[in-house]
């Protein structure tokens, strides 16, 4: 396993994105952490739409660097001057 300079940072990271998804809807919900450490929750879903009333939820996290989609939001992120890390989750939702 990797080790991190802070793990309490990634740990701490856990419950703040298993909120939203599971409470604010969103299917991914990314945080910031360095330059080159995300961390990411991710429910997983089966076919079609997020079924409310399914009482199994199954949410997969990811601790690593960030793919493609992140690192081009990190490039704007820096020329917009935001300090790391970034405070803000980002949350992406299914379209209705």
């Amino acid at each position: 396993m990797q080790e991190w300079k802070d793990e309490s940072r990634v740990w701490t990271s856990f419950s703040g994105l298993a909120e939203y998804v599971l409470v604010f809807g969103a299917y991914k919900a990314t945080k910031y952490l360095d330059e080159k450490l995300t961390v990411k929750a991710t429910r997983k879903r089966f076919k079609g739409k997020i079924d409310k009333r399914s009482k199994i939820v199954e949410i997969i996290f990811t601790v690593g660097r960030p793919n493609y989609e992140e690192r081009d939001f990190i490039k704007k992120a820096k020329k917009a001057g935001e300090p790391f890390p970034i405070k803000k989750i980002q949350a992406k939702y299914l379209k209705a």
